[in-house]
């Protein structure tokens, strides 16, 4: 089995990108699918989120409020990491619980979602990464797009490694600027 890592910045086309490959037939698991899994009510990591947080976090219908748990985060790198301790672990052991059942189900090329792919060490999992990249300009437009003040958008930003950082990384790059065609085309390369 080929196992793919897939990253980039966030608002470089990550999705898209992962939409596409599976779109092609290969397996796909996005990350932040599961990070949203895991503070579902009733997980695990909700309870530790609110332990950690505080229960001001939790809406009427008992889900996480993400945008107040960002504000808190992504305005302190202690809180950040204080979140990043419970996650993180829960995130990687179901990924690689999915990658080793594709490995065992006899799967081909396989491909993983991650955004903080090289901040969580977790390259010399992959045969090969790819990176989405587009032009600053183009990045702050999509993440502008999303409502997203530009404070918050910066403390984002700040909160991964700088793109030209991860190009050099991996081993493939997958340019995202112009039409999704062009990305579809650039992935048809990767096997």
């Amino acid at each position: 089995m080929k196992l793919l890592g897939l990253t980039g910045g966030i608002g470089t086309g990550k999705s898209t990108a992962g939409g596409l490959l599976a779109a092609r037939g290969l397996p796909v698991i996005d990350t932040d699918d599961i990070a949203r899994e895991i503070v579902a009510p009733g997980q695990p990591a909700l309870a530790d989120i609110v332990a950690a947080f505080g229960g001001e976090l939790i809406d009427a219908e008992g889900k996480l409020r993400r945008a107040a748990l960002a504000e808190i985060v992504f305005t302190s790198p202690e809180k950040r990491q204080q979140l990043e301790a419970i996650l993180h672990p829960l995130i990687r052991e179901r990924w690689q619980a999915q990658v080793e059942a594709w490995r065992e189900s006899g799967q081909g090329t396989c491909v993983v979602v991650i955004p903080l792919l090289f901040e969580t060490a977790a390259q010399s999992h992959f045969d090969a990464v790819l990176c989405t990249a587009c032009t600053a300009a183009t990045q702050l437009a999509r993440l502008r797009a999303r409502g997203w003040p530009e404070l918050q958008i910066q403390q984002r930003l700040a909160a991964q490694w700088p793109l030209e950082k991860k190009i050099a990384a991996a081993q493939h790059v997958l340019w995202t600027e112009g039409a999704v065609e062009l990305l579809r085309r650039q992935l048809q390369r990767v096997n």
